[in-house]
């Protein structure tokens, strides 16, 4: 474990200012060819900051982040938070309808938006009331937006107030109705994140990290922004390979990463002569998460790499609550660790009450400096994560006698796919609105890319026809194509129990028999 009382100071002042002063000349971000030392990081951010300033983004409004991974995101992200304002990060799959509710829901006042998703911007950006600056990051502009280049050249570099610390996030995730929430963190203190991530074994001042993930997801996100307070270098993967992955390693000596299991499952899948061209013995920690890792994966990632894979279990809401080491990994098959330092978790039943061990019951974290202060606009679905000082997203879990948890279920029907939270509520809104469809089922199937794929089960109306092809080109003209079935099935008539209330799992369960884990 590297100093513990480093971080304290990352909280009390602002670290890219820190970072500048200390190492100058250090990389701050590496992107591709470009390279942005922590002086010249420091200064773009300066000048950001002053320009967006001038454009009146206030303290605690929101900036909407609709780009793939470059330079140019983490430094708009950095500007943002050193205004005392809230970045928002935007997935880069949604339909305009999508993207539109999230613009206007979030109240965004400035949207930062990369050349791809220019044309989504132009549909949208009049719906989002709130919204008072666009702000161009490619090559593209429009006499309606500003531009990233013409900011930074009218912006001051001279030091600015940065609030103190990593600044305030949202995060948009499925919950327990149709629509996205934004899960909305006030404040992010490094100091107090600093135990759970020397558990994963990311602190090193020397680290070199690696964004493999996109950044609107929020482990790359929060990852990317650690290593930044740790005063690391950052190298950004502008989108995935698995072997430019290999390459990018071995190229910068990366030390550190988190990939989803979807990711560490193409790199493992490489032919063994591909994998045999680079050199990735920098690797001192890969932490794997954001969905159910299978064994296969692990025991290759261990071979090839070495023994620096960890996992945690945790949430866009609740942070980082798990954590299991290399040396548990293949000893301890299907769990996702023991509580992470600062942690406290509990398997309760229904009405409140600890279950043993090996019992499953919904899996709770007692409030603690690290989870979020609620969902925007939402104070109904932030309630109902809680139960007194103790909080929920609804996984069902088994811990055993040496505390190691178990996830195997998830109560709320989240469907998780190559890492991404897909909530069926949604899918079936869309699938309702059908004129041939009476009612739908949507749930996770197993899939050996992506974890879990998404599903539709459809009754359909007397007399009417429609076939699978017809629903999903329905379904796909409304929703991301993520969130679009892979799969449908047709039945006369759904099990339901004596309410009349949908019984899923009756639906859901054939396709999961004979596996432990339902996820």
């Amino acid at each position: 474990m590297h100093k513990a009382r480093q971080p304290v100071q990352y909280a009390a002042v602002d670290p890219v200012a820190r970072h500048a002063a200390a190492q100058p000349d250090k990389p701050a971000v590496i992107d591709g060819e470009r390279r942005l030392s922590w002086r010249e990081y420091h200064e773009l951010r300066n000048r950001l900051v002053h320009s967006l300033a001038r454009l009146g983004l206030a303290a605690g409004e929101h900036a909407v982040l609709y780009a793939h991974n470059s330079a140019d995101v983490l430094l708009a992200g950095a500007a943002v938070r050193a205004r005392g304002a809230v970045p928002v990060p935007m997935n880069h799959r949604l339909t305009p309808e999508e993207a539109a509710y999230i613009l206007d829901n979030s109240d965004a006042a400035v949207l930062f938006a990369g050349d791809a998703f220019l044309p989504i911007v132009e549909r949208v950006r009049e719906n989002a009331k709130r919204l008072r600056h666009v702000v161009l990051l490619g090559a593209e502009r429009r006499p309606w937006a500003h531009h990233l280049d013409d900011l930074l050249a009218a912006g001051s570099p001279a030091p600015v107030e940065a609030a103190a610390g990593l600044g305030g996030s949202m995060v948009y995730t499925a919950g327990t109705t149709g629509k996205p929430k934004g899960a909305r963190r006030s404040a992010i203190d490094a100091a107090a994140t600093l135990p759970r991530l020397a558990a994963l074994h990311c602190v090193a001042p020397d680290d070199v990290h690696l964004v493999a993930g996109p950044l609107y997801h929020s482990a790359p996100g929060g990852f990317a922004l650690y290593a930044h307070a740790m005063g690391q270098t950052v190298v950004v993967m502008r989108k995935f390979d698995a072997e430019d992955a290999l390459r990018t390693i071995e190229r910068h000596r990366c030390t550190t990463t988190f990939m989803a299991p979807t990711l560490l499952k193409r790199i493992v899948d490489l032919p063994t002569e591909v994998r045999k061209r680079y050199d990735v013995s920098s690797m001192r920690s890969i932490v794997v998460a954001a969905a159910p890792c299978p064994m296969r994966v692990k025991e290759e990632v261990l071979a090839y790499f070495g023994p620096v894979l960890y996992e945690f279990y945790g949430s866009t809401e609740l942070g980082i609550n798990t954590v299991l080491a290399p040396q548990d990994m293949l000893a301890r098959p299907g769990s996702c660790g023991r509580a992470a330092p600062g942690v406290e978790l509990a398997v309760l039943d229904d009405a409140g009450r600890p279950l043993p061990a090996g019992q499953p019951g919904e899996l709770h974290v007692r409030r603690y400096e690290g989870v979020f202060d609620g969902y925007y606009k939402n104070d109904a679905a932030t309630r109902e994560t809680a139960r007194g000082e103790w909080l929920s997203v609804g996984d069902v879990a088994w811990m055993d006698a040496d505390g190691f948890v178990y996830i195997c279920d998830r109560k709320r029907d989240m469907i998780i796919s190559g890492g991404v939270n897909i909530y069926p509520a949604e899918i079936e809104d869309v699938l309702h609105r059908h004129p041939a469809v009476e009612d739908a089922a949507v749930f996770g199937v197993p899939d050996a890319e992506w974890g879990e794929r998404v599903h539709a089960a459809v009754h359909l109306r007397a007399g009417a026809r429609a076939t699978a092809a017809e629903l999903t080109t329905f379904c796909r003209r409304h929703l991301a194509d993520y969130k679009t079935p892979r799969d449908v099935s047709f039945h006369d008539e759904f099990p339901r129990d004596t309410a009349g209330k949908l019984v899923k799992r009756l639906l859901r369960e054939p396709y999961w028999a004979g596996r432990t884990s339902r996820v």
